[in-house]
Formats: C-alpha cells, sequence, structure tokens
C-alpha cells in the first residue's frame, strides 16, 4: 500500500472516528460511548510475529511491519498497558548529533522519521523542533566539542558552536557567571533537535498498527519462549500459549529476562534512570539544554512544567523508582546554572529502567536461534530513536537480514571488537 493510500485511509478512519456528529454526541454523554483508538484485542492461536514489548518501539516494529512490508498477521504483547513502560517514563528529547558514523545514521533516520511522523499517523505527536543545547563547563569540554560539531557536520547533520553570550541569548534564565563551580564555557546546539509527547507517540503507532489490523493484547506477560532446537515456536503468557514464526523482543528494561528464557545471555546491565517535573510556570526556556559534566539537563513542557533529568543510578536494579542522592545532584546542579530553579515546587519525580550495553549503544539483531530477534540496549537514548529503531528492526524481521544501517548493531560485533562506543553523547543526553 502507497504512502498515498495510507495516509487517505487513516483520514477516514480519523473522520469516522472524530466526526463532529461524534464530538456533539460523546459530549452530553460522559463520552462513554467514544469509540476506542485500538481494538483491546485478544490473543489468536497463532500469529507470523509476536512483539514482545508494547513501548514506542515495539509499536513501531508492528507499524512498520503492517505497513512497509505488509505483513499484517502480528500480535504485540504488552505486560502492562500501552505506554506505561518507559515509553511514559522519559523526558522526551529527540536529537541525531552523534560522534560515530554508526550512530549518526541511525539516529538521523530517525529524526528524518520525526519530521514527518504527524502526518504519517495522522495523530498530533506534538513534536517540537525547539532546539537541543549542550554545554561545555572546561577548555578540555570545548576542545572535544569542536571535534565532535566536524564529525557530526561531515556526516549532513546539523551542528553548529555557541559561546556564552550567544547561549545567554538563546536561554535567558542560565548564569554565565564565569566564577561558577561549573562556568559556561561555551556548548553546541542541533537546532533540528527537541521534543515530542511521549504517550501520544505510543498511542498514534498504536492506532495506526490497528489500522492495519495489528492485535495489540494488553496486560499479557510472558513468562517463557518456547522453541524446538534452533528454532522458536512461541510464548507462553499469563493468556495461554501463542504460537510464532517469528518473535521481535523489544522489551527496554527487560531485555535481558526475555533473553535467559531463551536460554541467551546478553552483554547488558538494567539501572533506573531518575527524572523530575516542577509545577508549572510562565514559559522561561524554548529550547533543551544539556550538560554531560554535571549530569543534568532542562527544558520545559507546553503545559509549563520545567522538566530536569540526570544520569542512570550506580547500580543494577529493575525498579521503576531511583536513589534522593541523584535527585539531590541533579537540583545542586539545576539551582547554580538556572537561579530560577531555587524558587520553583518540585512536582513529582519518577523512575524509568534503561539496559545498556558496554559501548553505550544499541543491539538491534538475529540470534543464534532461527525467528528469534532483539531491540534493546538503548540505554538513555531509545526515545529519540523510536521511529527510526521500529523501522529498521522491522526490516530485519520482514528480511532476516540487517540494513546497512542496522547491520553495526549486531550483537557479533561484542565477539569481533568492532564497538560503537557512544559514552560521550549517551551518558546523560537522552
Amino acid at each position: 500500500m502507497s504512502a498515498i493510500n495510507r495516509g487517505v485511509r487513516a483520514l477516514k478512519n480519523s473522520a469516522k472516528r472524530y466526526s463532529l456528529a461524534a464530538l456533539a454526541r460523546n459530549a452530553f454523554n460522559g463520552h462513554n460511548q467514544w469509540t476506542e483508538a485500538w481494538r483491546n484485542a485478544k490473543p489468536r492461536e497463532a500469529y507470523d510475529v509476536v512483539i514482545i514489548g508494547g513501548g514506542g518501539h515495539g509499536l513501531a516494529t508492528a507499524y512498520y511491519l503492517a505497513s512497509v512490508h505488509g505483513i499484517r498477521n502480528i500480535a504485540v504483547l504488552e505486560k502492562g498497558w500501552i505506554g506505561g513502560g518507559n515509553t511514559g517514563r522519559n523526558t522526551t528529547i529527540i536529537r541525531s548529533n552523534y560522534l560515530w558514523d554508526e550512530s549518526a545514521a541511525l539516529y538521523e533516520h530517525a529524526l528524518k522519521l520525526w519530521e514527518g511522523l504527524s502526518q504519517d499517523l495522522n495523530f498530533n505527536l506534538m513534536f517540537s523542533q525547539r532546539g537541543v543545547l549542550t554545554l561545555a563547563h572546561s577548555e578540555h569540554e570545548m576542545k572535544e566539542m569542536s571535534r565532535r560539531v566536524n564529525a557530526i557536520r561531515l556526516n549532513g547533520i546539523d551542528s553548529e558552536v555557541l559561546n556564552p553570550m550567544e547561549i545567554k541569548a538563546l536561554v535567558p534564565i542560565i548564569d554565565i557567571n564565569p566564577g561558577l563551580r561549573y562556568p559556561v564555557m561555551g556548548g553546541f546546539l542541533q537546532k533540528r533537535g527537541g521534543t515530542a509527547r511521549h504517550d501520544a507517540v505510543a498511542w498514534g503507532y498504536a492506532r495506526a498498527a490497528d489500522d492495519f489490523g495489528v492485535d495489540i493484547i494488553q496486560n499479557c506477560a510472558v513468562t517463557a519462549i518456547r522453541r524446538e532446537g534452533d528454532q522458536v515456536t512461541g510464548v507462553e503468557t499469563n493468556q495461554g500459549f501463542i504460537k510464532a514464526a517469528k518473535i521481535g523482543c523489544v522489551a527496554s528494561g527487560h531485555s535481558g529476562v526475555l533473553a535467559a528464557m531463551a536460554g541467551l545471555r546478553l552483554p547488558i546491565e538494567s539501572r533506573p534512570l531518575q527524572a523530575l517535573v516542577s509545577e508549572p510556570i510562565k514559559p522561561v526556556i524554548d529550547t533543551v539544554v544539556m550538560s554531560n559534566a554535571v549530569h543534568m539537563y532542562i527544558s520545559q513542557s507546553d503545559k509549563g512544567e520545567l522538566v530536569l533529568g540526570a544520569g542512570t543510578d550506580a547500580y543494577n536494579s529493575y525498579a521503576q523508582r531511583g536513589s534522593l542522592p541523584i535527585i539531590e545532584h541533579m537540583l545542586e546542579a539545576a539551582v547554580e546554572l538556572y537561579p530560577i530553579v531555587s524558587r520553583v515546587r518540585v512536582l513529582r519525580t519518577w523512575g524509568g529502567i534503561v539496559d545498556t550495553c558496554p559501548d553505550a549503544s544499541p543491539i538491534i539483531s538475529k540470534t543464534s536461534i532461527k525467528g528469534l530477534y532483539f531491540n534493546c540496549g538503548w540505554g538513555t537514548g531509545g526515545f529519540k530513536a523510536t521511529p527510526g529503531s521500529g523501522h529498521v528492526f522491522a526490516d530485519l524481521i520482514a528480511r532476516d537480514t540487517p540494513n546497512a544501517i542496522a547491520a553495526p548493531f549486531a550483537l557479533s560485533r561484542f565477539e569481533s571488537g568492532h564497538l560503537i562506543d557512544e559514552h560521550g553523547a549517551a551518558g546523560v543526553a537522552h
């Protein structure tokens, strides 16, 4: 089906759901008869492909399998509810300014998809290219940033170095006093970077996948991956056994657990990642600002909340919460760089689970077991990659061979030593 035909179909479905008559009718009955965005499907006996994980990456994979490759007999299994995992627990930052060629190709592919995604899905993702600025606090960092910017530009990706006065003009609430503990020496900016609404991404992909007949099954926890020899046969769930010819595992922080079910061990570790938002205030910052040196970043949501995040906790855990010292460190840095924060109250905090590879780059790979594929290890960079990740993973599952973008992220790199070391770009740069 062509992109035009898909768009026409989506518009027709949207018109059915959201006609003026429907809006008026539901306004008077408390929305009790409002049409659901996707079906609450029950598992069938067998599928061509089962996707484990109903977050953004898993739903995107199902959508592109259906829309690009014509595979419609698909189930997406989510142990909780759609958007209730890491997709709804991140800080929504999008960018593609990575150092290494392999990473740049993957994240730029994702960013280009982001730029047309609201139209493709016919769903307002609140995608905002407000820019992403990374600060430098020492001469060493400035030299490293210059090197990084040159590498980024060589890959055709926008990036520019700013001095302290240019940063002050862009971010009026920042303190550029040279006497600070971590003085702002400069920074580099990607203007095409920005943010999107995290739950809208999940809902948009879920609705679009459902339009193609994909079964989205919530509250369906996988308890075992079944195989006969070196071939998968299906999955055991709390809703019974589901037969599958191919299984794509996209379960974020729990990928190692799923791999163990199939008798595999992945080179990943899972840790909590925390963030917080303030009470809503008037607009004071219209870009995303990050600092790797002090492990803190800040942006402002469309509701007016200041969104703050930091690096991962230092211990391994599957808990969706973190430790108080991380929050304290985050706020100390925020108050020093942005004095206005000292007068704002914290509204809520939360944590997600990230699984990280030794080289801080993801795994997009088939395994030694036929029909079993893994997409994991995104660390703190998963949300920004959502459409690109789903697109290339769907290609891998459909053709059983990686395309040029996904090939460098195969599991075999940990045997060959061809690692993609992105610790400098991914340490706190979500």
